[in-house]
C-alpha cells in the first residue's frame, strides 16, 4: 500500500468509533423502538412511546449501563466496518478520479454502494451480536465473547451472518446515500466561495448527509433488525414477506417505526465522525 493510502481504513475507523461511542443510547433505543410490536414473539407489548421514553424506561428499570448494552460489539463493528467502508470509498474513487474536483455523483454514489456491500458483509457477525445484546437489554447472560460463542453453537455460521443481505442492502443505501451527499455538499458549499474548507462546512455537510440516509435507510434498517433477532422458528421468510407482514398487521409507517431516533442518530453520529474525520485528515504523519 503506497503511503498515504492507508490514512482513510485508519482515520475511517477511529472516527467511526467515536461517533458510535457517542451516540449508543440513541441506537439501543432505535432497537427496542423497531423490535416492538412483533406478532407472535415476546416483543409484541408496546413499551416505549417514542426515544426519550425509551431511554428513561430503560435507564429506570434496567440501569443505567443498559443503555450500553452491546456497546462492545458495536464498538468492534466500527472497528472493522467503518475502517473497510472509509477506506474502501476513497480508495475506489481514487481508481476512477486522480482529483477530487473531477468527482460526480453518479461516481461517487457507485463507489458509496459498493464499499457498503463490502464492508458490511465483513462485519455481520458483529452486527448480530450487537442487535441481540441490545434487545437483552439488563438481562445478558456472559461477555461478548460468550453471546458469540453462544449463537455460533446454538445456530452455527449461519446465524452470525443472519440478515446478511438485509445488512448489505441497507449499507448500499446508506453508504450510497451519505457519503456522496456529504462529498457533494462541501464541494458545491467550498466553490460557492460563501465557506471555506473549514468545521462549518464540515458540520453543513454531515447534518445534510444524516438526514438523507435516515429518510432512505429506515424501512430497510426496521426489516433487518427484526430479521437478526429472530431466535427459533422464523417469523419471517424473507425481506419481501418481513415488509408485507410488517405493513399488513402494523400499517406502513411501522417501517419507519424509530425514524427520529434514527435520525437523532445519523445526524450526530456523522456530525461526529466527519469533524473527527477531517481533523484526523490533518494530522501530518
Amino acid at each position: 500500500m503506497s503511503n498515504g493510502n492507508w490514512k482513510p481504513f485508519v482515520f475511517g475507523g477511529l472516527a467511526s468509533m467515536t461517533a458510535e461511542c457517542g451516540t449508543f443510547p440513541i441506537d439501543l433505543a432505535k432497537t427496542r423502538l423497531q423490535i416492538q410490536g412483533q406478532v407472535g414473539s415476546k416483543y409484541r407489548e408496546i413499551r416505549y412511546r417514542g426515544m426519550l421514553h425509551a431511554m428513561s424506561r430503560i435507564g429506570r428499570e434496567e440501569g443505567l449501563r443498559a443503555l450500553y448494552s452491546g456497546l462492545a460489539p458495536a464498538i468492534l463493528r466500527q472497528a472493522s466496518y467503518g475502517t473497510i467502508k472509509i477506506g474502501t470509498y476513497q480508495s475506489l474513487k481514487r481508481l476512477l478520479v486522480d482529483r477530487p474536483e473531477d468527482e460526480t455523483l453518479l461516481t461517487n454514489v457507485m463507489c458509496g454502494v459498493l464499499s457498503g456491500v463490502i464492508s458490511s458483509s465483513i462485519a455481520n457477525p458483529t452486527d448480530v451480536l450487537k442487535i441481540r445484546m441490545q434487545a437483552q437489554g439488563n438481562v445478558i447472560q456472559g461477555s461478548m465473547m460468550g453471546n458469540f460463542i453462544s449463537i455460533y453453537q446454538q445456530e452455527g455460521t449461519r446465524g452470525l451472518w443472519k440478515g446478511v443481505s438485509l445488512t448489505a442492502q441497507r449499507a448500499a443505501i446508506v453508504v450510497g446515500v451519505e457519503l456522496p451527499v456529504y462529498d457533494i455538499t462541501k464541494k458545491h458549499l467550498i466553490l460557492s466561495g460563501h465557506m471555506g474548507d473549514n468545521v462549518y462546512t464540515h458540520f453543513v455537510s454531515s447534518f445534510a448527509c444524516g438526514l438523507a440516509g435516515a429518510l432512505a435507510s429506515n424501512p430497510v434498517d426496521v426489516v433487518r433488525t427484526r430479521m437478526m433477532n429472530q431466535r427459533g422458528v422464523s417469523l419471517y421468510q424473507g425481506t419481501l414477506d418481513c415488509i408485507l407482514q410488517t405493513w399488513r398487521s402494523e400499517g406502513f409507517m411501522a417501517l419507519y417505526k424509530g425514524f427520529f431516533p434514527n435520525w437523532l442518530r445519523l445526524g450526530p453520529w456523522n456530525i461526529i465522525f466527519f469533524l473527527t474525520y477531517e481533523q484526523l485528515k490533518k494530522i501530518n504523519v
